[in-house]
């Protein structure tokens, strides 16, 4: 009898990126489901994995230990143990995959011992002689697809994309207090705005939020605000001192799963490239994506590329975090369009 295969994945950061990966936990259980799937994760994304039924145990990698000399002689030993022991059987892991491409993705990978490693088409830092970079049929494509086309590189069969996102009665539960506390009454059409993103260059303007905001009002639909951490807060106050009415806003006020079950009551979702509005795909809430220095056949929402608004400039999709020639990328993009491009999402329903 053929024992059940033992596989590592390795998706450490950050939270679109772990999300864009989860598919691949899907797939591999798909194929195989006697398989057992570990999954090492940065503690910022790991709330994602928690209560995915298609991995059996999940690993925190707390890199902010390793950073010093003797912090990685100190915490390498103990992890390598962790990640050993947790293949679950003598011969450990039959397949690694790293999804992460770097460095410190590969030195997990390693420290597996697995028999066999691949990695997306992407490796850097050296990542590529640990793992065997796997340039797919979607190589081109959406990253949600070259990360299944390592799992397709072990065998895995992708007869549908999933997303495994967990989210308790007590999330929802206490989103829906949040929600009424705020206002939000329930039936009321709501649009999830995320504020902000780590890079600058794919940050609508703060006015153009505010501007948007009050129309929504108008509408009859509530402009509901996400984000974390102090610079969203900053965004925020910004977005306040522009808007004619105070629109709601839960920046800094959710978890990381309430977050996700705020998103997939909401009618809509608007933001730029970051991980929120990943978040709505993966909820199956629609979104919106106003997008400049990325493109929507690799990083839009998955599936929903169509209701990307883009910035036109002629330097599009250069994958700067800010512009070189000082634009506002995404200044470009109208409150006109995007008003009109959510009210038409909104018309057509979920």
């Amino acid at each position: 009898m053929k024992k059940p295969l033992s596989i590592l994945v390795v998706k450490l950061s950050a939270i679109g990126d772990v999300i864009h990966a989860l598919p691949v936990s899907y797939a591999i259980k798909e194929t195989y489901p006697d398989a057992r799937l570990v999954w090492v994760v940065e503690p910022v994304a790991r709330p994602l994995l928690e209560g995915n039924p298609c991995i059996d145990e999940i690993i925190t990698f707390e890199k902010k230990k390793f950073k010093s000399v003797g912090g990685f002689l100190r915490e390498f030993g103990p992890l390598k143990k962790k990640i050993r022991a947790a293949a679950g059987k003598p011969d450990g892991y039959d397949y690694a995959l790293d999804l992460q491409g770097l460095f410190k993705s590969a030195a997990i990978v390693w420290a597996s011992g697995a028999k066999k490693c691949y990695g997306s088409e992407y490796m850097r830092e050296m990542s590529d002689k640990i793992s065997t970079p796997v340039v797919g049929p979607h190589a081109n494509g959406h990253i949600v697809e070259r990360y299944l086309d390592v799992a397709r590189a072990i065998g895995c069969r992708v007869d549908e994309v999933k997303f495994p996102v967990a989210i308790s009665e007590k999330e929802e539960w206490s989103v829906g207090e949040l929600l009424r506390r705020a206002g939000v009454k329930d039936g009321t059409p709501y649009a999830v705005l995320a504020v902000g993103a780590n890079w600058p260059n794919k940050r609508w303007p703060t006015k153009k939020y505010a501007e948007l905001s009050d129309r929504l009002f108008e509408a009859g639909v509530i402009p509901v605000f996400v984000g974390g951490g102090a610079a969203d807060e900053g965004l925020m106050a910004e977005i306040n001192g522009y808007a004619e009415l105070s629109p709601v806003s839960l920046v800094n006020e959710t978890s990381l799963k309430e977050l996700a079950s705020v998103i997939k009551g909401a009618a809509v979702a608007l933001g730029g490239d970051t991980g929120p509005i990943h978040l709505a795909a993966a909820v199956e809430t629609p979104a919106v994506m106003v997008m400049g220095p990325t493109a929507p056949d690799r990083s839009s929402p998955y599936g929903m590329d169509a209701d990307c608004l883009l910035a036109g400039h002629p330097c599009a999709n250069c994958r700067k975090r800010a512009c070189p020639k000082g634009i506002d990328c995404l200044d470009a993009i109208s409150v006109d369009r995007v008003y009109e491009k959510l009210m038409e999402v909104i018309g057509r329903g979920r």
